[in-house]
Order: C-alpha cells, then sequence, then structure tokens
C-alpha cells in the first residue's frame, strides 16, 4: 500500500481512507489544513490509481493498513477518517484492532448489504467499462457524484487508471460489507456522520453502526450528499476532527 503524508512526523498522527475509486487527493485539502498541527497520511487503498497492489477485500485492506501501524507508528494513532469505502475499512479496522485508534469519524459507510445491487455490478460494468475513458461519460458521472469542478481532472485521470477487475471487485465489496460483532469492543471514541440527502441505505447503515455500539455519535448533516462533507466542504471537515479531538463536536 502506497501513502502520500503531509505535516511533520514528531507530531501526532491522522490517517485518512479515501472513498471508492477516488484517490488521496480526495483529502488533499483537509491534510493542507491540518498540517501544521498534525502528521497527515493519505493511504491510497488497493486496486485505485497509484496503489501497488489489486483489491481483493475490505478485511485485508484494513489488516495492511494495521500493519503499517504497527510498523511505522508504534501500534495505533490519534485519529482516523474514512470516506464510504474508506469508511468500510475503517469500521474493519476498529473491528479488528480494538485500540487502533483514539478517535475515528465514520462518513457515508454502507453496513447493510445489496444483494440485488451486489449482482448487477459484474454484468453492468462488463458492458460499460470502455466508456470511463470518454471525457464527456466521466463529467456525467462526476456531475452525478456532486463534487466541486475543481476534482475534475483528478477525478477522470485516476478512474482512467483503474482496471474493470479491480473496479468490480471494490464495489461488490462496498456493496455486501457488514458489521463484524468484535466492532461492539473498539476502545475509539467513534463519530459516525451521513449527510441529509444520501440514500436511504447510508441513513440506515450509520443507524445501524451506532445501535451496535450505542456510544458512537451520529451526525446528520444538513443538505449535504454522499461524500460532500470531506470532498466539498474540506474546511468543515477538517474543524469537525480539531472539534472531536477537543472534545467539543
Amino acid at each position: 500500500m502506497r501513502y502520500q503524508e503531509y505535516g511533520l512526523k514528531q507530531k501526532e498522527t491522522i490517517l485518512l481512507l479515501h472513498g471508492g475509486g477516488l484517490s488521496w487527493w480526495n483529502y488533499r485539502e483537509a491534510a493542507e489544513l491540518l498540517q501544521e498541527d498534525f502528521h497527515i497520511i493519505l493511504p491510497v487503498l488497493d486496486g485505485h490509481a497509484g496503489s501497488d497492489r489489486p483489491f481483493t477485500t475490505i478485511e485485508e485492506n484494513a489488516s495492511e493498513i494495521i500493519a503499517f501501524i504497527d510498523a511505522k507508528l508504534n501500534g495505533s494513532v490519534l485519529l482516523i477518517g474514512g470516506l464510504s469505502l474508506g469508511g468500510q475499512v475503517l469500521l474493519e479496522m476498529l473491528s479488528q484492532r480494538r485500540d487502533i485508534c483514539s478517535y475515528a469519524l465514520v462518513e457515508s459507510a454502507a453496513v447493510i448489504p445489496s444483494r440485488l445491487t451486489n449482482a448487477l455490478i459484474a454484468p453492468a460494468f462488463g458492458s460499460s467499462y470502455g466508456l470511463i475513458r470518454s471525457r464527456s461519460f466521466a463529467r456525467l458521472q462526476f456531475r452525478s457524484l456532486h463534487m466541486k469542478p475543481a476534482l475534475f481532472e483528478d477525478y477522470y485521470r485516476d478512474t482512467c487508471q483503474i482496471g474493470k477487475r479491480n473496479m468490480i471487485a471494490f464495489l461488490k465489496a462496498n456493496t455486501s460489507y457488514t458489521l463484524k460483532e468484535a466492532f461492539r469492543e473498539s476502545s475509539a471514541e467513534i463519530h459516525v456522520c451521513a449527510g441529509e440527502k444520501e440514500t436511504g441505505e447510508i441513513l440506515r447503515s450509520a443507524e445501524a453502526i451506532c445501535r451496535m455500539r450505542p456510544a458512537c455519535r451520529l451526525h446528520r448533516m444538513s443538505g449535504l450528499r454522499h461524500g460532500e462533507f470531506s470532498i466539498n466542504h474540506a474546511d468543515q471537515y477538517a474543524s469537525a476532527i480539531r472539534q472531536i479531538i477537543q472534545g467539543v463536536f
């Protein structure tokens, strides 16, 4: 697994895990806002542009990052955040290692499997995958994600680098992930964020996460769609991280 880093290594460490189909630039602006006070690490999840391994499972991604934290960061970090697929990897990390971090910020993570969507992924991408290199098609897809226009070139460049097998693999993992019982035992202070305009699946998932571990703190983000909190409102996202650490979020 490869990583982008910001800030000074002697500062306390924050890891931020990007969404499926994106890459480390998902959190670039937030990292720039936090780098004076923290050591920021942005892993590139397996199978994504700039990664060094094909995507296998959410569980293996979680294990890889935990191994990195063990080897380079003394076994734990201050805070881990994750969006969508990255949020699922974060939930899995919290399940695999109860004390992997002091604070966790889970954004827009699905934990209610969708059998129908999962079954349709392979045939749908088998017939349409070639279109991802069309700029006009990419712009339509990009608009549907409601990301700010300044990120289009990053999105287009990196989407073109994701192979069909990897894209199908992480989308199928994303639509089939379920929480492990061990998640209940996490010692982290966990904050769960979901946009007010998210799909019912994501809103129900946020509630399910908090039911499994009632100490979780649920935040409904007014007026926001999927991923907009960290991607389009990096200043608010960085502020939320500071407030979580200060105990006022």
